[in-house]
This record gives structure tokens, C-alpha cells and sequence, in this order.
């Protein structure tokens, strides 16, 4: 992984509160970025739904972004477990849907992946928020 700055993170405080209540009843076996995902949600900067930047990505949030790797660029909803199933959608506790929760817009961060390599993801649109859609309590 490279020594580059990692950008600020922002999440609400409901999705704080719902990720450390999530992250506290899954096994560690079943979450291996579990470590990670801790790190991220100890340096954010938490808001209100109420005062979440439009540009930043919350939890339901539907964001364009591209992984590093492979070039490819993808459009997701970014989803609790439970709801992550459907087609269009990716799990928080995936590698890349924990790495993109709190980014902005044109941010760029670099992940491991449970396989050991890092790659970077960079956000290029949020398509849909559901805090700039006035939906504060999703």
C-alpha cells in the first residue's frame, strides 16, 4: 500500500451507530477487514444526517466509482448485510464497500483486500444520497 494521505472520511452519526452495533455481532471469521473498518470509523468525522455534505458516501448512498486494478468503473448502492443481496448493490463489509463509506467526491483511497493486495478506489459521482434526498432515518 502506498504512504499517500489518506482523505478525510465523514459519516452520521446513524450510520455510525448502526455500523458499531453491526460490526459488534459479526465474528471476526466472517469480516476479515473488520480491523480496518474500525480504523476508518475512528478518524471520521461525524455529522447529523442533517448536516451531511451532498458530496460525501453514506450508508444507501448510490455511488460511481472505479477500483485501481482493474480500470473498471462501477455504479453500487452501498448496503448493510442484510440488504445487499440484489443486483446493484455491495455490502459494507465488502473490501471495497468499506473502503468507500465517508469518501467524497474525487476522493481516492487505497484498501487491502482479504488476499493481501491493496488497490485504490476512487469516487467519481454519488448518483443518489438518501440525506440530500431529505431521508434523514433510513
Amino acid at each position: 500500500m502506498s504512504e499517500q494521505k489518506k482523505p478525510s472520511i465523514t459519516v452520521s452519526s446513524l450510520d455510525l451507530e448502526r455500523l458499531e452495533a453491526l460490526i459488534e455481532t459479526t465474528p471476526d471469521q466472517a469480516f476479515p477487514g473488520k480491523a480496518a473498518l474500525l480504523e476508518e470509523l475512528g478518524r471520521a468525522t461525524v455529522l447529523e444526517p442533517e448536516q451531511m455534505p451532498p458530496d460525501v458516501v453514506t450508508m444507501n448512498s448510490t455511488v460511481r466509482f472505479s477500483v485501481a486494478d482493474s480500470g473498471r468503473e462501477f455504479e453500487l448502492t452501498l448496503a448493510y448485510p442484510k440488504d445487499a443481496g440484489g443486483e446493484g448493490r455491495i455490502s459494507v463489509l465488502a473490501p471495497v464497500g468499506s473502503a468507500l463509506l465517508g469518501l467524497s467526491v474525487g476522493d481516492a483511497l487505497d484498501w487491502s483486500l482479504p488476499d493481501g493486495h491493496a488497490t485504490t478506489v476512487r469516487v467519481s459521482a454519488i448518483t443518489w444520497q438518501p440525506e440530500r434526498a431529505g431521508e434523514f432515518h433510513r
